[in-house]
């Protein structure tokens, strides 16, 4: 069992959870998509990694289990709180301390995280975070989770 009261908010004005912004979509669709920057609270004690789960509500084979992709992030929470920094789509070049934990399940060509890429069709994207203990390189604990509603596109 873990506890529940993880909490993230946008870092960036234009992510509203509502509509995503204009140029986070997908290549395909003639964006330059990134992760959204985050802050999360309420991260418990031992948390040494986020997990991010990105994924495409109304567009099934990605909607769950990270299907446009998992980012994950070494972290040092302060309080109980730390900043994600946005992460580009398209990519597995990834910044020091960020990782793709898994790539999108998608089939058009983008490497790593697919921004969103419903073509404007207006599908619901979300992320599922994962406050977790990394005990070794295959094994970690999630010690708490939450979940944050990016907007439609």
């Amino acid at each position: 069992m873990f506890a529940a009261n993880l909490t993230a908010e946008f870092l960036d004005s234009a992510w509203d959870g509502k509509h995503i912004p204009d140029g986070q979509q997908c290549q395909e669709f003639d964006g330059a998509g990134a992760t959204p920057p985050l802050r999360l609270s309420g991260l418990p004690d031992g948390t040494n990694a986020i997990l991010l789960f990105f994924n495409d509500e109304d567009y099934e084979p990605l909607s769950t289990g990270g299907g446009h992709g998992i980012v994950g992030f070494e972290v040092a929470p302060k309080d109980g709180r730390v900043d994600l920094p946005a992460v580009p789509g398209g990519t597995t070049d990834m910044p020091d301390g960020v990782w793709l934990e898994a790539e999108n399940r998608d089939d058009i060509g983008e490497a790593g995280y697919l921004a969103p890429c419903s073509g404007g069709e207006g599908n619901l994207y979300s992320v599922r975070i994962e406050a977790v203990r990394y005990l070794d390189d295959d094994h970690y604990d999630v010690l708490s989770e939450g979940y944050l509603q990016l907007g439609r596109y």
